[in-house]
């Protein structure tokens, strides 16, 4: 039986041809290519080798210092558990606050949500160094997803955030906006979930 590897996210398909697409990345079968036997495959290298390119620039050379140094000390799943571990406790505390009307927790949901604004502009940064880094900058679905889960964090905790500070009484009883601003909490958790569940794919090759 034939294996075939993608060269996106390293993807194995056992088969007599690569699949039409990726079931884990979306690539498609372009990207695959058929392994070797194994003590050629040892000596193979898993992605393409770059291309050489001009000697970089001083200011250059520091800007891919750092984004080497983040690719390989994998920065992006390490920041990405700040707002996937924050904003749940930042939903379940507005929530006990809406229904229970309990200001504490309403406060804590608002630091909680405000430090999750704070780590996005490092999640995303090193979301987008990883992708071009270790996967070539392919856009394909589930990078789509990633990205676009990824915006909508960053927008609707920006939301939330500036909302609680124009309006501190927002989740109390007499807001007619409390369950809106309920709402949206859900839509961040949502959001932050699935990003979450795409880039385990990735990182466990599963489909």
């Amino acid at each position: 039986m034939k294996k075939w590897k993608c060269l996106v996210c390293g993807y194995v398909h056992e088969g007599d041809e690569p699949p039409e697409k990726c079931p884990v990345c979306g690539a498609d079968r372009s990207q695959f290519v058929e392994l070797a036997p194994e003590e050629a495959a040892a000596a193979a290298p898993d992605r393409p080798a770059p291309t050489q390119t001009a000697k970089p620039a001083s200011g250059t050379k520091i800007s891919a210092f750092a984004t080497a140094l983040i690719s390989k000390h994998h920065i992006h799943p390490i920041s990405v558990h700040i707002p996937n571990g924050v904003a749940p406790a930042a939903v379940i505390f507005i929530t006990l606050a809406t229904f229970f009307q309990l200001e504490g927790f309403a406060l804590a949901a608002f630091y909680n949500m405000a430090f999750v604004l704070l780590a996005m502009p490092l999640v995303l940064f090193s979301g987008y160094v990883d992708w071009q880094k270790r996967f070539g900058g392919n856009l394909t679905s589930i990078f789509w997803i990633k990205i676009v889960c990824g915006f909508v964090v960053l927008l609707t905790s920006t939301i939330l955030v500036v909302w609680r500070i124009v309006d501190p009484n927002v989740a109390a009883a007499t807001s007619a906006s409390r369950w809106m601003f309920l709402g949206v909490h859900l839509v961040l958790l949502c959001a932050a979930g699935i990003a979450g569940f795409c880039g385990g794919k990735l990182v466990f090759n599963q489909d």
